[in-house]
């Protein structure tokens, strides 16, 4: 199995370049690009589903094009920047009085998901392909509950992160990805159990 061929160096990291991605291997070797992969269908995290019914886009809209990474990779640095500049942490509390409301920022504060719901709108707006975008619920470093986004290139998952000033591949994160979005039905959610973690959560 091949995992890393020619490589070409993208905002400080290393990634196959896209004709080496494209090229026609022998049916014995297969090209594994560093994506998240789903185990089975989970319910929806408490929050999302009304987030679903107020905003088309983030489960139903469908559209942009796929981008090479050397393409998507500065729009998706400059997006997860922009974002966690323009907006102040602050819980659902203070924000919506709720204690659970996924929502887009309201008055430039926000929680994590709603950080990551910014960025999705962004990159949909700037032509991202929405089946290439989803959100993911995570543990992090600090053994904490977390929702990122996750953008799906060639290479692999890349995570848009508010705790974090640049956009980084999954693994490179330290965190536990429990569940994300299906990539091709927004509305549907799916274990992606990986990371440090992940063991503690597999009988589960």
């Amino acid at each position: 199995m091949i995992r890393i061929g020619k490589r070409v160096k993208i905002d400080g990291r290393y990634r196959p370049t896209q004709s080496f991605l494209n090229r026609a291997w022998p049916h014995h070797l297969t090209i594994e690009p560093l994506a998240l992969r789903a185990s089975r269908a989970i319910g929806a995290p408490i929050g999302f589903p009304s987030a679903c019914a107020r905003y088309a886009w983030l489960c139903r809209g469908s559209g942009g094009r796929e981008m090479t990474d050397e393409e998507a990779m500065p729009l998706l640095q400059k997006v997860n920047r922009q974002v966690n500049a323009g907006v102040a942490p602050a819980a659902d509390a203070q924000t919506s009085g709720k204690p659970e409301y996924w929502s887009l920022p309201i008055n430039n504060k926000g929680d994590c998901e709603d950080y990551a719901l910014l960025k999705l709108k962004t990159l949909l707006g700037a032509g991202f392909a929405s089946n290439k975008l989803v959100l993911s619920v995570v543990i992090d470093r600090g053994g904490n509950n977390h929702v990122v986004l996750l953008a799906r290139l060639r290479s692999g998952d890349d995570v848009l992160d508010n705790l974090a000033g640049k956009v980084k591949p999954w693994e490179s994160t330290g965190y536990t990805f429990l569940a994300s979005q299906d990539f091709s039905n927004r509305s549907a959610w799916q274990v992606t159990l990986a990371g440090p973690r992940a063991g503690q959560f597999s009988g589960t």
